[in-house]
């Protein structure tokens, strides 16, 4: 829920400020601007719930903490790369992938009631699917919208 109010947040505050300096609304900046944002801020807990993460990959995949860093940094890789209009169109294509290659690591978070900053088994549940699923709808139609139609 975090992630959400932080990308709405900063979005609305983006959209004013540009709109104060520029005269205008650059609806398209201020999404790049509230999606970096947002990404930095997870890529955060990549880094501080490693164990919590690392549950969460489904068994198949070895290296598991390594795979929690590298996805942070990619995080960090994608936040920087929304900012830079040359690299924003394909910045936005590799996070559009990255949101659905990790939606099964949310599946299985559900499916184990796994908790991301323990890893214990007193998460939210399968509930969660219902609120999880569509976000990552979102992030992956704000992305499009803000970075590869923008």
């Amino acid at each position: 829920m975090k992630p959400l109010y932080i990308l709405i947040g900063v979005f609305i505050i983006a959209l004013l400020v540009l709109k104060i300096v520029n005269k205008q609304f650059d609806f398209s900046l201020a999404g790049r601007i509230a999606m970096a944002c947002m990404l930095g801020f997870t890529a955060i807990g990549h880094f501080a719930f490693v164990d919590g993460m690392a549950a969460m990959i489904p068994n198949i995949f070895p290296f598991k903490k390594e795979i929690v860093f590298a996805t942070g940094l990619l995080e960090i890789a994608f936040a920087i790369g929304l900012l830079f209009p040359k690299y924003q169109v394909l910045t936005g294509w590799a996070l559009i992938a990255f949101f659905i290659l990790i939606l099964p690591a949310n599946i299985k978070a559900s499916m184990e009631n796994l908790n991301y900053q323990t890893g214990e088994a007193n998460g939210p549940g399968l509930s969660y699917l219902w609120f999880r699923v569509p976000l990552q709808v979102l992030f992956i139609v704000w992305v499009y919208l803000s970075a590869i139609r923008g």
